[in-house]
């Protein structure tokens, strides 16, 4: 029944980064470390040998602790990460201003309850801003993840929405080029956050005052987590152009976010989202694809970076399924509305056996 085999008419063009996070220790809530800290330089030349082009960052990624120091020694050190990548051959690919390690943001930073804290969460955004155009990074991420509430009654959502948009066009204001990225969570750390899902982050982008820089990003875990399809988050976002950025990741369910690698839980799951972007041509504005994986803590140090090449391999191999999928015989399918028949093909490639 299989006809010819076809290609996409438009294919991606794909860059790879993950941030050094994503090389950890192995704490988690209920254990302490189980192997050593690495240097950013061991992380970046890791980064360079398994064949990725770029590197994320939070702002203390780039200049620990900046909170207590001068504009020049933060410039002086991010200057120093610079010429790192460079040496390395990576490209930083954003900035993120962490706003929920500080004593600052306990109650969130931007929705705080405090006006001083919200301050201090604006002009850090401001300084993870600066970084980042030191870093010759063209996008700052905002991951809301304090930005909502514990308790309901604690916080007013409507003017919470608002106090986000107020700061990020305090943001847009500091830099008239700056693209921000809103990567939306439903839950975690806060049991119910301001900003959950891609819908809501693309609705704040159009109440901002330059909506064109205010775009997204789609981590699957979140969307996951959401009860939502990671691919149809993606779809939705290009829909609106907004699409410039996703993190690839796996997540067994709806529980603690869990940074699976990429297709170890949902192998179609993650072909649809390689599907979605290859259809698009994503990357050919410049988009990146981010892995936000984390090394299972089971794993031993000389071997804690596989969770990196691993996920590298499968979004490779899923990118090879969908341009060899037979596009005509899926049309077919289609057009008779012989969905079960289609869903035993997309299986049978997948799964490489013969239909």
């Amino acid at each position: 029944m299989a006809g010819k085999q076809t290609t996409t008419a438009v294919t991606g063009v794909y860059r790879f980064s993950f941030g050094p996070w994503n090389i950890d220790e192995g704490a988690d809530p209920f254990g302490p470390p189980v192997r050593k800290p690495e240097a950013l330089a061991r992380k970046m030349a890791a980064a360079k040998r398994m064949g990725f082009q770029g590197m994320q960052f939070h702002d203390d990624d780039a200049v620990p602790d900046l909170d207590n120091k001068s504009a020049a020694v933060i410039e002086k050190e991010a200057r120093r990460v610079k010429k790192m990548l460079d040496d390395a051959g990576l490209k930083a690919e954003f900035v993120a201003p962490r706003l929920w390690f500080s004593p600052k943001t306990i109650d969130g930073g931007y929705t705080n309850n405090d006006p001083a804290c919200r301050t201090y969460a604006i002009e850090r955004s401001k300084i993870a801003i600066d970084i980042a155009n030191m870093l010759d990074a063209k996008t700052i991420v905002l991951w809301l993840a304090r930005e909502g509430t514990y308790i309901r009654e604690s916080k007013n959502a409507r003017l919470a929405v608002l106090q986000i948009r107020d700061a990020i066009n305090v943001m847009l204001d500091h830099d008239p080029k700056m693209v921000i990225l809103i990567e939306p969570k439903p839950n975690e750390p806060v049991d119910s956050a301001i900003i959950p899902t891609i819908g809501h982050a693309v609705g704040l982008a159009y109440m901002t005052k330059d909506p064109d820089r205010v775009c997204c990003l789609v981590e699957t875990a979140h969307s996951i987590l959401a009860g939502l399809d990671p691919s149809d988050d993606m779809a939705y976002a290009l829909a609106h152009d907004k699409l410039k950025s996703v993190h690839l990741n796996d997540q067994g369910g709806l529980k603690f976010d869990q940074d699976k690698s990429f297709g170890s839980y949902n192998l179609r799951r993650a072909f649809n989202q390689v599907r979605v972007l290859e259809e698009y041509g994503y990357g050919r504005k410049g988009e990146w694809v981010g892995l936000d994986v984390k090394t299972m803590r089971t794993q031993k140090q000389a071997v804690n970076t596989k969770h990196l090449s691993n996920s590298l391999a499968t979004f490779k191999a899923l990118l090879e399924k969908v341009r060899t999928l037979d596009r005509k015989l899926e049309a077919e399918l289609i057009k008779a509305r012989d969905y079960e028949e289609l869903d035993r093909y997309i299986l049978c490639h997948l799964m490489g056996r013969k239909y």
